[in-house]
């Protein structure tokens, strides 16, 4: 008997991996987060299959499932959103899963971040402007940030920022974001990105709390701030330029490609 923790995605059925899908169609039971999976993807599963929504679940109550399946033999299938790197809560089912000597196995999904990103249309690393993307959030009731971890100290790197599970606090992300990135800033808030009801809303870093305010956002969503979000820096890298040599380029001084 093992537990496969799977990566659901972001949202949308056809975004999970093939390796998943695979996993989900050979299982017995199934766990997910009802709040978070869309049903879509329990269409994988096979006819019969036992499906437990985990949302209104403690750990423990998790944990007497896996030895529910652990004794009668049974494969599970753990799906959680997203991928299971970030925020996934994945941790500490595999600690307890270790004490208690279950086999499991991970695979991962397509990030939040990632969806975003696409459903932007933009690269969120842009020579010149930003090589680095910074995955974080804010301190919460369930998870405090650790103090090496405040946003400013992030910001003050200009790096493209992801921010998790802070949409309600959006008036606080951007006063303490305006300083580093300044009011002209390109900003979004992606809402259950790949999702039938997806929402994207774009502005500056010093309107988008406004314009968010009119309809505020209650739901899953993800803040993307960042210079790279802007069309117009956009820029060419060196790995396409002709001139660039590399192991599988063969070209001469001027950019032409060489006989082999």
């Amino acid at each position: 008997m093992t537990v496969h923790f799977i990566g659901a995605g972001p949202g949308a059925a056809d975004l999970m991996t093939l390796r998943g899908r695979d996993i989900l169609a050979s299982v017995p039971v199934c766990l997910y987060a009802g709040s978070i999976v869309p049903k879509g993807i329990l269409e994988f599963c096979k006819p019969g299959t036992r499906f437990v929504d985990t949302a209104p679940l403690c750990l423990d109550e998790i944990e007497a499932l896996f030895r529910e399946a652990h004794e009668r033999g049974q494969d599970v299938a753990r799906l959680h959103s997203g991928d299971l790197s970030l925020y996934s809560a994945v941790a500490e089912q595999v600690a307890r899963l270790e004490k208690l000597g279950i086999p499991y196995t991970l695979t991962p999904g397509v990030p939040a971040y990632a969806a975003a990103a696409s459903v932007l249309g933009r690269e969120l690393t842009v020579p010149g402007v930003a090589q680095s993307v910074v995955l974080t959030r804010l301190s919460g009731r369930a998870s405090a940030m650790p103090e090496r971890e405040a946003l400013e100290s992030f910001a003050a790197t200009g790096a493209t920022l992801a921010l998790h599970l802070a949409i309600h606090r959006l008036d606080e992300v951007v006063r303490r974001l305006l300083p580093f990135y300044g009011a002209d800033c390109p900003a979004a808030v992606i809402a259950r990105a790949t999702w039938p009801d997806e929402r994207v809303v774009r502005a500056p870093l010093g309107d988008i709390a406004s314009v968010l305010a009119l309809s505020p956002e209650t739901r899953t969503a993800l803040i993307l701030v960042g210079r790279a979000l802007d069309p117009v820096l956009t820029r060419e890298s060196a790995l396409y330029d002709p001139h660039y040599q590399r192991r599988y380029r063969g070209r001469d001084d001027s950019g032409a490609i060489g006989r082999p």
